[in-house]
């Protein structure tokens, strides 16, 4: 009987023995269980903060850009408008200073006959077009040469000059320009557009030729 309880008492030892192996195994693997989710949680939850940020950041950046290009391009205008009006105005002086140019060539000479100071047709209308030019341009101003052929004297192609832009500048004077805007001086002999010795030459020779002055 003795026996009997002993060895009742020793397989109830190793039974409880066993049963404390496999509780505490239990309960070790249940206690390492949630720290490994615990970690996991963790690493998601940091990896999803930085994306957060990132897309913050991204969507800061962008809104910098956007309200950036407008503020440049709004600044850039007037710079941009003050460009294009200093071009438009240099060129609308470009094309006055062309214009003027351009009608001064028009300044023809006059003609006269041979010992002539009358003023013929063509030398009356070449002069309209230069009284309806100087009353355009009033602060313009105009020297009237005399000039004569090589034939006769000094002095009486001298006086002849003058007679011949006294002549044109009364005739100026007549079609509203001013008569002290208007100066003359006589050439004579002396100072020939064509030195040819014949009568081509001495026709070209026979005239008015004017100078413009601001």
């Amino acid at each position: 009987m003795k026996k009997r309880s002993v060895v009742f008492f020793c397989v109830l030892l190793g039974i409880m023995f066993m049963a404390l192996l496999v509780t505490g195994g239990c309960a070790k693997k249940q206690v390492q269980a949630p720290t490994a989710e615990v970690t996991e949680t963790a690493s998601e939850d940091a990896q999803a903060q930085a994306a957060l940020q990132t897309a913050q950041k991204a969507a800061a950046e962008s809104m910098t850009e956007g309200q950036a290009k407008p503020a440049a391009e709004a600044a850039a205008r007037p710079v941009e408008a003050a460009g294009e009006a200093k071009a438009a105005a240099a060129e609308k002086a470009a094309e006055k200073a062309d214009e003027k140019a351009a009608e001064k060539a028009e300044f023809r000479d006059i003609n006269f006959d041979f010992d002539k100071a009358t003023l013929r047709a063509d030398a009356r209308a070449i002069l309209k077009e230069h009284a309806a030019w100087l009353k355009r341009n009033t602060a313009a101003r105009l020297l009237i040469e005399g000039h004569c052929d090589e034939r006769g004297t000094s002095e009486y192609n001298l006086a002849l000059g003058e007679r011949r832009a006294a002549a044109a500048m009364k005739y100026l004077v007549e079609l509203g320009v001013a008569k002290d805007r208007i100066k003359t001086v006589s050439y004579g002999k002396e100072r020939p557009l064509d030195p040819g010795h014949n009568e081509e030459a001495w026709a070209k020779n026979r005239r008015c030729h004017f100078v413009l002055s601001d």
